[in-house]
């Protein structure tokens, strides 16, 4: 089974997501790892991607998702995956993989970049993120206030898994 925690930047896509595997004691992996150096740059320096930024990103994803299905291996997938077309494009098998929405509030998630260190993701693209969010419909949606341990415990307790 693949899980692919999504949400805008600041969520907690990659602290739910590790606890998520480490409680599965399955293997977790961040979508930020398949992005180019220029696209990190870019987002480093503020500037929002375009499409054209994305579709090599979205493509390599979801190689590694064929891969992970071919190997029936389980993973945990912390991607932003903001627009229903991402994710479209990432949902191969909609029997395993499930996809779990990271909601929180703006002033939350500001928040929580503000104090957030070490990380390319500018706070200053907090607004394209939100712009560019697609809301999901009919799957899984965790509130993001709640503790991180709490919301990987709900997460495995609505999926039984």
């Amino acid at each position: 089974m693949i899980i692919i925690v999504m949400g805008v930047s600041g969520s907690g896509k990659t602290t739910i997501g590790k606890l998520l595997a480490e409680s599965l004691e399955w293997e977790f992996s961040d979508a930020d790892a398949f992005h180019s150096p220029e696209n990190v740059d870019k987002m480093r320096r503020g500037i929002a991607l375009s499409e054209t930024d994305r579709i090599p990103w979205l493509q390599d994803l979801q190689t590694a998702i064929k891969h992970w299905l071919q190997e029936n291996q389980n993973v945990v997938l912390a991607c932003s995956a903001l627009k229903d077309s991402y994710r479209q494009f990432l949902l191969l098998d909609n029997i395993r993989i499930k996809l779990v929405y990271l909601k929180g509030s703006y002033e939350l998630i500001q928040m929580r970049l503000q104090e957030r260190s070490n990380h390319y993701m500018s706070e200053k693209l907090l607004n394209s993120q939100f712009d560019t969010l697609e809301e999901p419909l009919d799957t899984l949606c965790m509130d993001v206030a709640q503790p991180p341990q709490i919301i990987a415990q709900n997460i495995r307790t609505a999926l039984e898994i």
